[in-house]
């Protein structure tokens, strides 16, 4: 009998136990990142959720000067920010919101279109500008106001121009088909893909992504190609900058991908984690499979702050 009372109170404690048990906490960390990252960054965050169990990532995806703002002036938690424009954050995130800067992956500006569109036939590298000029044509480009390859669009409008060497091809570009506008570049997608528009400037990763042909530019247009950055800064824009009213100068530049960890991230052990696997080689892999090249080894200018697991992955680099 001494032994079955010895079975039952052990018993009852075991299941005391387990009833009353809690489940490890979660935890969570927060991602805000440019439009154009939504596929590879779906896809790191799947491989680190699987080799790291109990994580829950969470991702919002935004034109990377909305996601800057959703900092600076919402206050919204962010663990980490990942721009299309590693310059975004150093022009409205460092010193305030963070203090280093990792360029992690490279882009290039093209004309994407479908088989479907109007003279999809006949569009090349040196009629692209006559074809979004007829009237029958409509084209989208993003808002420079939102997102990176919106100005880069403008950038490559402007370069244009010289290049081919027609005036005012400028201005005829940006002052067609305006109410195609849109505030980041995958929202045009959608209206490729519903055949509202006919083409539209985009990243030739997220034309690869979806499955979009394209037309590619001269890397003197195209904003690929680090040999000429000095002819890319002779085109600039003003964007809103991170206080409400105010603004900064963009000049134009090679597209570099950038990303910080926030100074006030919530949970910054698990963001120094994730930030490690994105500059790793499977990380690299992932971007190679979504079209875009990763940066091998990455650049950084003043480390300041940063994380001594990152820096492994570094080229140092102060221009």
């Amino acid at each position: 009998m001494r032994c079955y009372i010895l079975l039952f109170l052990s018993l009852s404690l075991l299941f005391a136990s387990c009833g009353s048990g809690k489940k490890p906490e979660e935890q969570k960390l927060i991602i805000f990142h440019a439009g154009s990252l939504s596929v590879p960054v779906k896809k790191l965050v799947d491989e680190f959720e699987k080799a790291n169990p109990g994580a829950r990532v969470l991702t919002e995806a935004a034109g990377s000067l909305v996601c800057a703002r959703k900092i600076t002036e919402l206050g919204k938690p962010c663990d980490i920010m990942l721009s299309a424009d590693y310059s975004v954050i150093d022009k409205l995130l460092i010193p305030s919101y963070a203090s280093w800067n990792i360029r992690f992956a490279t882009n290039e500006i093209v004309i994407a279109f479908l088989p479907e569109s109007k003279h999809s036939d006949i569009i090349s590298s040196d009629n692209w500008f006559d074809i979004l000029l007829r009237e029958d044509v409509i084209y989208g480009r993003p808002d420079p106001n939102s997102d990176p390859c919106g100005y880069r669009s403008l950038f490559t409008a402007s370069l244009a121009g010289e290049y081919y060497k027609r005036d005012g091809l400028t201005d005829s570009l940006l002052a067609k088909d305006r109410n195609y506008i849109r505030p980041k570049e995958v929202d045009l997608v959608a209206l490729l893909q519903t055949h509202v528009v006919d083409y539209i400037f985009q990243y030739k990763s997220v034309a690869i992504q979806h499955n979009l042909k394209y037309v590619p530019l001269p890397s003197e247009i195209n904003l690929s190609d680090t040999d000429f950055r000095e002819h890319y800064s002779t085109v600039s824009v003003l964007v809103p900058g991170a206080d409400p009213g105010s603004e900064v100068r963009i000049d134009g530049d090679y597209i570099c991908y950038g990303g910080t960890i926030l100074t006030n991230a919530p949970n910054r052990q698990l963001a120094v984690k994730f930030f490690e696997f994105l500059l790793s080689r499977e990380g690299n892999d992932i971007f190679l499979s979504s079209g875009q090249n990763p940066l091998v080894p990455a650049l950084a200018g003043d480390c300041g702050t940063m994380p001594d697991q990152l820096k492994r992955f570094l080229s140092i680099n102060q221009k």
